[in-house]
Order: C-alpha cells, then sequence, then structure tokens
C-alpha cells in the first residue's frame, strides 16, 4: 500500500504524485459549492469508491491503464459508478481516473486520502477540526494502551461492521459527529495494515487538509482586528472553506503582505513587486 514519513502523511512517487497533487486541487473547487451535509455525503461515497476499487485487481488495472486515453478512463469510471454515486463525486472519481498513475493501487490509496480530507473538511464546516484532530488523538492513546482492544480490530476473522458496532458502544455519544464518523472509516478499512499504521495515516491526512486552510500571512506591521477579519473573509470566500489566519510580523516585507496556505503564494509585499519590476528592466 502507500507509503508514509513518520509523521503518517502519504507519500507517492513519479506520476501518482502529481496526480496525487492534482486530485486535492480538485477536491478543492468541488468542495467549494458543497454544504457540511453535503461533504459529509460526498465522503462517505468516496470510501464506497475506495472499497469497489479495493475488490476487484482486474478493475483497478482497467481504469488506471497508462496506454488508455484519458477520456476513456474517465468513461469508464462513469459508467461503473454512475448510478451508485453524487454528481459531486462522480466528477472527482472520474477526473481522477483521467490521471496517470505509477501503481494500480495508487488510485485507490488517494481516494482514501481525498477521503478523509472530505471528512476533515467537513468536520471544518461544522467548526469541529481542532475536537477531531484532538480525539483522534485520544483514540490512538487508548488503542495503544489496551491490548485487547488493539487485537480485536487488527483480526482479521472481524468484520468491519462489527468493528464499527464495537467502537461505537466503546465511543458513542463522548465524541464529536466528525469524530464518529472518521473512527468508523478508520476501524473498518485497514486495507493492509495494522490499526497503528491507519491512525496515522489517518492523522496525517487529517493535518494536510488543515494546512490547506491555514493562511500563514507575513506583515511589515500588525493587522488591525477589521483588517484580520475582512482578510478571514476574503480568503474564506476564495477557498470555499472557514480559513484561520497565522500572522508573521516580518519588517522585510516592507509594506504589502505575503500570504500562502497549501501550495498557493499570494505576493503582495513591496518588495516581491520591486523584484517584479527589476526582472522587467533586464528583458
Amino acid at each position: 500500500m502507500t507509503k508514509t514519513t513518520s509523521a503518517g502523511v502519504p507519500t507517492f512517487g513519479g506520476a501518482s504524485r502529481e496526480s496525487n497533487t492534482a486530485a486535492r486541487r480538485i477536491l478543492d473547487v468541488i468542495l467549494k459549492d458543497l454544504s457540511q451535509e453535503q461533504t459529509v455525503k460526498l465522503a462517505s461515497e468516496l470510501f464506497e469508491v475506495v472499497s469497489v476499487l479495493d475488490s476487484s485487481t482486474s478493475l483497478r488495472r482497467a481504469i488506471t491503464d497508462g496506454s488508455r486515453e484519458a477520456a476513456a478512463k474517465a468513461k469508464l469510471a462513469e459508467d461503473l459508478f454512475g448510478k451508485a454515486v453524487s454528481a459531486s463525486a462522480l466528477k472527482l472519481v472520474s477526473e481522477m481516473s483521467a490521471l496517470r498513475w505509477s501503481s494500480p493501487s495508487n488510485l485507490g490509496d488517494v481516494l482514501e486520502q481525498i477521503a478523509i480530507e472530505t471528512e476533515a473538511a467537513a468536520a471544518n464546516l461544522a467548526g469541529e477540526l481542532d475536537q477531531l484532530e484532538q480525539e483522534l488523538f485520544d483514540f490512538s492513546r487508548i488503542v495503544m494502551s489496551d491490548g485487547e482492544l488493539r487485537q480485536a480490530l487488527n483480526a482479521s476473522k472481524f468484520s468491519g461492521e462489527s468493528k464499527r458496532v464495537l467502537i461505537a458502544k466503546i465511543f458513542g455519544g463522548k465524541v464529536s459527529a466528525s469524530t464518529a464518523r472518521v473512527i468508523a472509516h478508520l476501524v473498518s478499512g485497514l486495507r493492509g495494515r495494522n490499526i497503528e499504521r491507519t491512525i496515522s495515516f489517518y492523522a496525517g491526512a487529517i493535518a494536510a487538509r488543515r494546512e490547506r486552510v491555514i493562511a500563514h500571512v507575513e506583515v511589515a506591521v500588525a493587522l488591525t482586528e477589521a483588517q484580520k477579519e475582512k482578510l478571514t473573509k476574503t480568503l474564506s470566500q476564495k477557498i470555499g472553506q472557514p480559513v484561520r489566519l497565522n500572522v508573521e510580523i516580518n519588517p522585510a516585507v516592507l509594506g504589502g503582505f505575503s500570504i500562502r496556505f497549501a501550495d498557493e503564494l499570494i505576493d503582495a509585499s513591496i518588495v516581491s513587486r520591486l523584484a517584479d519590476a527589476g526582472r522587467a528592466l533586464a528583458v
């Protein structure tokens, strides 16, 4: 399956690395138009697609076949899932199928990561993202300290549904709705990993989504509360998700601002504009 860093962040090589980046951008666009309830539904549908892909080696190979035209692979995904999922899920799956993948299994791996990030996006819309991360950490500590529970969750003789029931009995009503959904997906979708690595994978994907909704702002002087509020509102509208500001005072900015979130950079500092002017004069 997918490799992860020590922090649990999924890593991919070759074509799959580029496709992973593209898939997350596609997700960002789709999330802009969805409510919290629709985002939850999208996540559930993506997990279902992952299960379908995991069930058939021939399907994974057909839908990721590098010798086939991108349009043909997208059409195959539409034929397979068009009547089973929403328009948003179908758009995401078909566009991801059209991308190039280093390994047939990587499509399912990235879809799983995208599904987890979608749950994190739903938690963000519900104001539960901080709680989700803390409760997932607490869940991890409980699992690591309880050998009997860890053994039960790792046991292949128990179905995913029975593990969901077990977790619901233990944690039902004690965690947020976002956390309950994430843990249910987690324990029933080990996908060849043990419970420890699966928790790490989920935590890494949730942290990756958080990075896409935290705006790192550099300014020469401190922002007023009114400026922070306006900037937060503008950025939230831009990406379609509630955004948080992480403001850093940097005299080198020399006026204006520099904003980075996820893999995007908005640089309106005087230094940047002077550099642009210098490059223009050098042409």
